[in-house]
């Protein structure tokens, strides 16, 4: 069953790797206008071009952050399960799975805090 835990542990890496990218991308090349097709789009981020810039700045750098710890502990944990029978090695998967979309969705949480803490409710920088 050794495709099975290649397969998984393949699955298991497209989270990290994609915030690692999608981190850098926000945070190095934050798209020039406002848009709501591209980017980091909440009613708080898009209120002006100070905002967006913050808020593809801070979020790309916590995804690209989060992104290597996640990759790094999604490979240390399903190694040892090389071996192991398909129902532990779906089990880890699944586990691994679940946790990286959570910590994910959870970025949103720490990106609005933060954009509630520099700036006011109608886009002005708090001093």
């Amino acid at each position: 069953m050794t495709w099975f835990w290649w397969f998984l542990f393949v699955c298991n890496l497209v989270v990290p790797v994609a915030m690692i990218g999608a981190g850098r991308m926000m945070w190095k090349h934050c798209p020039q206008k406002i848009n709501g097709v591209v980017g980091y789009r909440t009613r708080r981020s898009m209120r002006n071009m100070d905002t967006w810039r913050f808020a593809h700045d801070y979020c790309g750098r916590l995804w690209w952050k989060l992104g290597w710890w996640m990759l790094l502990a999604s490979v240390l944990v399903q190694l040892p399960l090389f071996n192991s029978g398909e129902r532990a090695v779906s089990w880890a998967g699944g586990v691994i799975c679940g946790v990286q979309c959570a910590i994910m969705i959870g970025t949103v949480f720490l990106v609005e805090r933060a954009l509630g803490r520099t700036f006011f409710e109608d886009g002005r920088r708090r001093v």
